[in-house]
């Protein structure tokens, strides 16, 4: 596994990681989404991760999929989505992870 990704993941603070291919349509509907989340919760961590480029940690998390979004906090993913999301859903997922010791 990438140190430097189980390091970003391992935060006591969400971590939100974008699963995605240059080649995947939706997953270009992904960051403008992100960017909304992000204006409003600023607390969290977002990481892009492109499967083609580490297919290791994507077969890590069995990410079949894309794009696939998974929050995690302290190493442990507390939430995962496929395909394109609602961003109320996530705001709301990402709030009460907030909340989780």
């Amino acid at each position: 596994m990438n140190k430097r990704f189980l390091r970003i993941i391992n935060s006591p603070k969400p971590v939100l990681v974008d699963f995605y291919a240059d080649w995947c349509g939706p997953c270009q509907e992904i960051p403008a989404m992100l960017k909304r989340v992000k204006r409003e919760i600023r607390d969290i961590r977002i990481v892009k991760v492109n499967v083609d480029k580490n297919p290791y940690i994507a077969g890590n998390y069995k990410i079949q999929n894309l794009p696939t979004l998974i929050v995690f906090k302290n190493g442990k993913p507390l939430w995962t989505h496929e395909g394109v999301f609602c961003p109320e859903k996530l705001k709301s997922v990402l709030r009460a992870s907030m909340d989780k010791n």
